[in-house]
Formats: C-alpha cells, structure tokens, sequence
C-alpha cells in the first residue's frame, strides 16, 4: 500500500466522528465479556471439558503415528557418507522437526492431562460443597424449636438449685 493511500484512509477515516480507525481490535459489541447482558459469562460442564481432553488426546496419538518421520535419518547419514552437503541439510532438518514435533505433542498432552485433571479436580469441590451444605442442614436441625415447648424455657437454660447466687 502506498504512503498516500494510507494517508487518505486516515483522512477519511477521522472525518468519520461515528466509527474511528481501529487497528487489530474488535468494536465493543463482537467482544465477548464486554458488558452485554444478553451474554458473556464462562460456562463449562464436564462433558466439555471430557470432549477438549479427548481431542487433545487424539491429536497426541495422531502425531505420534502419523508425523514423526524416521526415514530422514537413513537417508541424511547415506547423503552425508556419499559426500553430499544435503545430507548435513536433511539432518539439521529432520532434528528441528522432532524439536518441534515433540513441542506440539506435550502441549496436547499437558491440555489432556488438565483437562482430566480440572474434570477430576470440580468433581471433587461439588463433593466437598455437598458435605458442607449437608452439614450446615444438620447443624440447622440442632436450632429446632421442638427442645422446648411453645411458651416454655428450654430446660437447658433452667437455673441449677444445686447452685447459690
């Protein structure tokens, strides 16, 4: 793009009070979370996060099967011992392709283990969430009204006539 089509695209741009120039951003309401009522709030069940750790395992196993290239090795030291400068080349190559290859790989499975991991992890806050409001419910039943009949002082808080004031 030439310099004086960028400078007419400002121009143009800033007589326009309504819409300003936006550069790698999103106007306000195609961001999500930007104050929307009608939406914007993170919802995940377990059935989520079982499909993303799932699909993360299935990449992993298809790498491992499918990208991992071993023939390279054969073929860059036959190159390299007939005295072909390709077969340094192929070598240098086929070591940064399994660099690589093996990053890819342990990022899809550091995102299947957490997401097993957060399944695992929120399965045992709803347990422990559930004891809790149990417990409070129990607690609950000790603060009935049935100790002590309507009208009548509960007999733990009778005065002792064993004791003297």
């Amino acid at each position: 793009m030439a310099w004086d089509e960028w400078e007419q695209l400002k121009s143009s741009a800033a007589e326009r009070d309504s819409a300003k120039m936006q550069l790698n951003g999103l106007p306000p309401e195609d961001r999500p979370n930007a104050g929307n009522p009608s939406g914007g709030f993170l919802k995940v069940d377990q059935q989520d996060l079982a499909a993303i750790g799932n699909e993360a395992f299935k990449l992993y196993n298809r790498l491992w099967k499918e990208a991992r290239v071993t023939s390279t090795d054969s073929a860059a030291s036959d190159l390299s011992g007939q005295g072909f400068a390709l077969g340094g080349a192929l070598s240098h190559v086929s070591l940064r392709w399994d660099k690589q290859l093996g990053s890819v790989m342990d990022a899809c499975a550091l995102i299947s283990n957490h997401m097993d991991f957060t399944q695992n992890a929120h399965a045992g806050d709803e347990i422990f969430i559930e004891r809790h409001v149990s417990s409070i419910q129990t607690l609950d039943a000790g603060f009935d009204d049935d100790w002590a009949k309507a009208g009548k002082p509960n007999e733990i808080y009778k005065p002792d006539p064993k004791k003297k004031d």
